[in-house]
């Protein structure tokens, strides 16, 4: 028996693997496979919070599956957490927003759903949040669901006394179905998850990733630009701290004749792990100091707040940072009229509030489509497609 026909929950993905997927091995040659091609991988996506034996002599290979099957109603979502943007492959992603515009419609209803009914969400928040842990919050409520909630853990909860982040996730893990985490270290949310037995959302890990705003922001760039492929993108801001344009580059690499463009200061550059990402990936990327010239050419200017808060004491280093590209009526005034100004919020300067009148700024529509993209999410991890 072929394993196509062994496996029926096999799933073709590149990086979209979660971190506890089912191991591959090579005790079986590609000829037991249908239709082998080398640039990818199979692996078993059965969620791994369940009790589920380990599969032997597997061969990383890939299937030519119709893999959008895998999708339809009823089904299981493929992930048991949302931790990182390198979990989404485009078609997913393309999978995801259409439940996330059906969330739309129920949103829009007068009617109450029950689609979350008996379920509840522990929001666990170290750090500041506003639109996050509200639309989390407002989304598990829109759907029927109830919410447990924590505003600044780090100094009104238990871990102000000392207590481990995994002694945390496995006590709130028994009163709660789901836990939506921000913190701020760089990595918790996936020491978090594997901790836990229930899923566990990513809302922020410190200066590392923020895979829901990611896909919010991918889903308000189709709404406003009509496409995906094709597209120039400029990231501007706080680059090395931002965690929004780190999942953000992640993201924008799973499409095609993609170019981004980095305008930061000297001090705040993106990594070169996300750069070497992007190169590997085939994506095009350039750097600039000259935001009016690259604004010209963009699609969407997608600036960020210089974030004070990673600075330590340097505040010599930050205020030298602040302030040197501004999003205003001047930029307005180069920019093409389709092109769209999008920001995760909050601004401080860097976006002046005469901008906000003018139809290319995007940031409010941006900031309502989380409800969306965060309602799909829930739905998808609890009850599945």
């Amino acid at each position: 028996m072929s394993i196509t026909s062994s496996f029926t929950s096999a799933t073709l993905c590149g990086s979209l693997v979660s971190p506890k997927a089912l191991g591959c091995s090579n005790a079986f040659p590609s000829n037991h496979f249908s239709n082998p091609f080398e640039s990818s991988k199979l692996c078993l996506t059965a969620n791994p919070k369940k009790s589920i034996a380990p599969v032997q002599g597997i061969r990383c290979h890939a299937m030519q599956v119709e893999t959008r099957e895998a999708f339809t109603a009823g089904k299981e979502f493929q992930l048991s957490d949302v931790i990182e943007g390198q979990q989404f492959d485009r078609e997913m992603l393309s999978a995801i927003f259409d439940v996330a515009r059906e969330m739309e419609k129920i949103e829009k209803s007068s009617s109450q759903s029950e689609i979350l009914k008996g379920y509840l969400m522990a929001t666990l928040f170290y750090e500041p949040s506003t639109r996050t842990r509200l639309s989390f919050e407002s989304a598990m409520k829109r759907l029927g669901g109830e919410v447990l909630t924590t505003e600044n853990a780090r100094e009104f909860s238990s871990a102000a006394k000392g207590e481990t982040l995994e002694d945390t996730i496995r006590t709130v893990e028994g009163y709660s179905d789901i836990i939506v985490m921000r913190h701020f270290e760089s990595g918790a949310a996936k020491k978090a998850a594997a901790t836990a037995n229930i899923p566990v959302i990513n809302a922020g890990d410190g200066p590392g990733e923020h895979p829901t705003q990611a896909l919010l922001d991918v889903y308000t760039i189709q709404s406003e630009i009509g496409k995906l492929d094709g597209i120039s993108v400029a990231l501007v801001g706080d680059l090395a701290n931002g965690r929004t344009v780190r999942s953000l580059a992640y993201l924008l690499a799973k499409f095609k004749d993609v170019k981004i463009y980095f305008v930061s200061p000297e001090i705040v550059k993106m990594k070169d792990d996300i750069k070497d990402y992007l190169t590997l990936n085939g994506v095009e990327w350039e750097e600039s100091s000259d935001l009016m010239e690259v604004a010209s050419k963009c699609d969407v200017v997608y600036q960020t707040r210089i974030q004070r808060e990673r600075f330590g004491e340097r505040l010599d280093l930050y205020e030298a940072a602040r302030g040197k590209y501004i999003v205003d009526k001047a930029l307005l005034g180069v920019m093409q009229k389709d092109a769209v100004i999008m920001h995760p919020l909050p601004r401080l300067d860097e976006i002046t509030a005469d901008v906000d009148s003018d139809p290319r700024a995007a940031y409010f529509r941006q900031a309502k489509n989380g409800l969306f993209i965060r309602m799909a999410l829930l739905k998808l991890l609890l009850v599945g497609w």
